[in-house]
């Protein structure tokens, strides 16, 4: 089978495809026969080499895939061969066929494409995560969406308006249109506005009750004095930290270092009636039973018509470098996937 191959760190031109032998599905898993992988951050600063839950380089990543089983272990019940199938399988799913545990793998929807399954587990499991499950936004509240126009952003946007919740979003300026028409109501242009002063404009001085973080460093900061009272910052990533298409350690650094250390003092947090979390889909595979129900909700809401993955771009497996760069500057509006 082929996989894309991360070789040594460094620009996206170390990704390569190459041979590796077909696995075979253990007792408890089954066996995909990949159509769509989808692409995320997560990839990127792995292949940076600045991503600590990545596999050691040279390492095939990759979090979601979807497509068809074709092989089942011993065990499994429920999946049979010929399903059509999405599923989690952090790390390994840049490859044409992988082996996954049965429960981290989900029958697709009548009429749900490969590409769309592939672009539903990560991206909306974390907006579910931060907004849901853990942000707990409610109607009538504000949300600022950072990085409105990504995966993670289209899937929150989606979730959010489904809720009843007002969307304040930011994106580069050719992005805003489009934005607008899936029903964000007011925008930022991160590149030439600041977003602390516009919200604060925005809402009167108010703030907003939920973020949704995924830069870092000082956008950090930012937020915690945009939050109005029993706002709560949901952090997701440290974008700021991979500037570059080379590891820097001096960005990295300088995203550490502008993290905002006194406003997450649990004094501050009391007096202003703030709140502070962490979200990190690669680090809830052991929460069986919580993503399950969190996935067939979603699957729900994408039978309703509430939720729709928006794709961008499908790359070729060949085309892998292509597509880190394609996400790197800034280009994509939506998901951006690989195809073997």
């Amino acid at each position: 089978m082929k996989q894309v191959r991360i070789t040594k760190a460094g620009a996206p031109e170390v990704l390569q495809t190459v041979e590796a032998p077909d696995p075979s599905a253990g007792p408890g898993q089954i066996r995909i026969a990949v159509e769509a992988s989808g692409v995320n951050f997560a990839d990127i600063m792995a292949r940076l080499g600045i991503y600590p839950d990545a596999p050691p380089i040279p390492c095939v990543v990759g979090y979601e895939v979807a497509g068809t089983i074709d092989q089942v272990g011993e065990g499994v019940e429920g999946l049979e061969v010929g399903a059509e199938v999405m599923a989690l399988t952090r790390f390994g799913g840049f490859s044409e066929l992988v082996c996954v545990p049965s429960e981290q793998c989900f029958i697709r929807p009548s009429g749900m494409s490969a590409e769309e399954g592939a672009a539903i587990p990560v991206n909306y499991l974390t907006a579910y995560q931060l907004m849901i499950a853990m942000g707990s936004l409610k109607a009538g509240e504000r949300v600022l969406v950072h990085s409105a126009g990504g995966g993670v952003g289209i899937a929150a946007i989606q979730l959010a308006k489904n809720l009843g919740a007002e969307v304040i979003g930011t994106a580069s300026a050719w992005k805003h249109d489009a934005l607008r028409e899936m029903g964000v109501d007011k925008l930022i242009d991160y590149r030439t506005e600041d977003f602390e002063t516009r919200v604060l404009e925005m809402t009167e001085g108010r703030g907003v009750e939920l973020i949704l973080d995924a830069v870092g460093g000082k956008s950090f900061k930012k937020g915690m004095r945009i939050l109005s009272p029993t706002g709560r910052l949901g952090m997701f990533g440290m974008s700021s930290a991979a500037t570059g298409k080379k590891r820097s350690w001096i960005s990295f650094l300088k995203a550490i270092l502008t993290m905002p250390l006194f406003e997450f003092n649990p004094g501050a947090l009391i007096n202003d009636n703030k709140g502070v979390f962490g979200v990190n889909m690669g680090h809830m595979w052991s929460e069986v039973d919580r993503l399950s129900l969190w996935t067939e909700e979603l699957l729900q809401l994408y039978q309703q018509g509430a939720i729709k993955p928006h794709i961008d771009r499908v790359f070729s497996f060949q085309e892998a470098a292509q597509a880190h760069h394609y996400i790197q500057d800034r280009k994509n509006f939506g998901k951006v996937l690989l195809k073997p």
